[in-house]
């Protein structure tokens, strides 16, 4: 899941790109031509394996619609791709997963076609947070997705599970952290707002910006690593070379789960939830399957298979799903979420990327 504004994760990245086409294959070669069909976008390597297992072959099942999965590439290259192809008139998939922040991007050139939301019989469970709109209201993704980013630790080296983000700036982890290099995916300007601001609203003017990045300022101490990739973290958290840092929630539970002495904790400011969106192309003519395809995925049923089997988080209401306490412990909390402010990594990309650089990184 290139949870992604403008980053590579080795989890959710291009592992093995190809296409699957489940459903198709057994279908006379006449009916195939004349049968529905739909080409689907998510993040490549465990997660489109996921999906072909999992997902798809149900889906196809369910309604006669045919799946032609796509391994999308990281960050932004997608939008950009898809943005090329529309203007051609094409869709190298009718429907992607798209980041909330290059879902935005792509508002900006009517890239998404608006969806009509009478056709979700469960769009109102979803969580608010999952339904991201034009600035007019048109609804332009639904939460396909979400996942966590937690404070994670050693249990060799730290016995006792921090309970705040307050840990970060502790002088006592001096060299012992891990976190992400970059604003926009790290969200840590966020992580401080809500930890010491009394909440993200303090980054609406410049001036909060400001004090926010001085206060991430002295958490430079303590960092030993900024980390782009992902499993260069993930095998010093586990060795214990580096024992604390920001992590993802689901690949932590699953590195414990293998044994390794790891732990994944949800501060009591919040975890951070980031998420991608199912997203239209303006170019694609499968509008119908395309809703189709959301309607199905956005079931309580397919949500909790989701948790179950790919290890994401659900885009709806707890109340309405089918997953047991411990399941939905196992990817989710129910302390209110940080949720990143995408709106700056658009708005003020430039200014906050070289504010980051001067000050946090640099």
């Amino acid at each position: 899941m290139n949870r992604l504004i403008g980053k590579s994760l080795t989890r959710r990245g291009v592992l093995g790109a190809g296409l699957a086409t489940a459903g198709m294959l057994a279908m006379p070669s006449i009916l195939r031509a004349q049968d529905k069909s739909l080409k689907v976008g998510v993040y490549g390597g465990y997660f489109k394996k996921s999906f072909d297992e999992h997902v798809f072959p149900d889906f196809t099942k369910a309604t006669g619609i045919a799946v032609e999965s796509v391994a999308e590439p990281t960050g932004e290259a997608w939008l950009v791709q898809l943005e090329q192809a529309a203007k051609a008139g094409q869709a190298p998939a009718d429907l992607s997963m798209m980041s909330q922040g290059s879902t935005i991007k792509g508002q900006s050139t009517e890239l998404w076609t608006p969806l009509d939301t009478s056709k979700f019989k469960h769009y109102n469970d979803l969580l608010p947070r999952f339904v991201n709109k034009y600035p007019d209201g048109r609804v332009a993704g639904i939460g396909a997705v979400a996942w966590w980013i937690t404070l994670v630790t050693n249990t060799d080296a730290y016995k006792e599970a921090p309970t705040s983000w307050e840990a970060l700036w502790d002088k006592a982890n001096e060299d012992k952290l891990g976190l992400l290099a970059l604003a926009s995916n790290s969200f840590l300007l966020e992580v401080t707002a809500k930890t010491f601001m009394g909440g993200t609203n303090a980054l609406d003017t410049e001036d909060g910006l400001n004090k926010a990045f001085e206060k991430l300022a002295e958490v430079k101490p303590n960092v030993r690593l900024w980390y782009r990739d992902e499993a260069q973290f993930e095998q010093a958290l586990k060795s214990g070379e580096i024992p604390m840092g920001q992590y993802y929630h689901d690949v932590t539970g699953l590195a414990a789960a293998d044994g390794f002495h790891v732990r994944s904790t949800f501060p009591k400011e919040g975890g951070i939830q980031d998420s991608g969106n199912w997203v239209l192309s303006r170019a694609s003519t499968k509008v119908d399957e395309a809703h189709a395809f959301i309607d199905y995925m956005s079931q309580p049923s397919m949500q909790g298979l989701m948790s179950r089997k790919v290890g994401t988080t659900p885009t709806l209401k707890k109340e309405v799903l089918d997953l047991k306490p411990e399941e939905f412990a196992a990817v989710s909390s129910d302390i209110e979420p940080i949720i990143p402010r995408y709106d700056l990594y658009t708005s003020k990309a430039d200014w906050i990327n070289q504010k980051w650089t001067e000050l946090i990184v640099g």
